[in-house]
């Protein structure tokens, strides 16, 4: 069983009547709906909630953190944010979606400005597959279309990603890397561009299908974690007084 959290700002939802009609049980309530048919353990939070729902105990027992945020990244205390960092570190997945590129925790983890180029134009978007061998582009095909999306372009400011896993063309004529894996410490991060909040993507059944292959890739490896600090020495040192 893995134990998923669906982290989500919850904002548009309550100002926009627009953004309610796509999603009345908010962005979080319509990923968790979905994850939770695949028989994950999955829980969701909100900013608004004390500690923006991400308490010690939650994060404890998240394998997988999903992060949805757009408006209201400055919210985020700094004090979960490193919280959240820490338990990546430690091993815990992370899945960062389409405007959460902006989020202090990806900025934190990348270390760059995650900027970009955007247009809301209603364009068409195709995720082109670029690597079919790797575990969260199992059971796609060549490329996932949408009717309409947010458009954002390059340049793209992260680092290489470990493993560029999809890129997207743009009816306007741009394209983006969007879908990228990382890794931070003993913890697995997948940015999936696509989740405008006034487009229904996230009822995309192959949006959807990308969602739980990276849940399922991201989840902790089970191990022992590393020692870190002090060592002392396996054999004898001959050399030493």
């Amino acid at each position: 069983m893995i134990n998923v959290t669906v982290w989500n700002e919850n904002r548009h939802e309550q100002k926009s009547e627009k953004v309610r009609s796509v999603y009345p049980e908010g962005i979080h309530g319509a990923i968790a709906s979905f994850l939770g048919e695949e028989s994950f353990n999955v829980k969701t939070a909100v900013l608004d909630d004390e500690q923006h729902g991400l308490t010690d105990e939650v994060l404890d027992s998240t394998d997988v953190l999903l992060w949805w945020g757009h408006i209201a990244h400055d919210e985020v205390s700094d004090d979960v944010v490193g919280k959240v960092k820490q338990r990546v570190l430690d091993g815990m997945g992370l899945i960062v979606l389409h405007s959460g590129h902006f989020s202090k925790i990806f900025k934190e983890l990348m270390g760059t400005s995650c900027d970009l180029k955007w247009r809301e134009a209603d364009e068409k978007e195709r995720i082109w597959i670029v690597d079919p061998s790797h575990p969260i582009t199992a059971g796609l095909g060549e490329y996932i279309e949408l009717e309409k999306e947010e458009m954002y372009g390059e340049h793209f400011d992260i680092p290489a990603p470990d493993q560029l896993v999809m890129v997207s063309w743009f009816e306007g004529g741009e394209v983006f890397r969007s879908g990228c894996t990382y890794q931070r410490g003993n913890g697995k991060i997948f940015y999936f561009r696509p989740g405008h909040e006034t487009y229904p993507t996230y009822y995309n059944k192959e949006v959807q299908h990308v969602i739980i292959n990276a849940v399922r890739w991201a989840k902790p490896v089970e191990r022992s974690r590393p020692l870190y600090g002090n060592a002392k020495p396996l054999e004898e040192i001959k050399g030493s007084n």
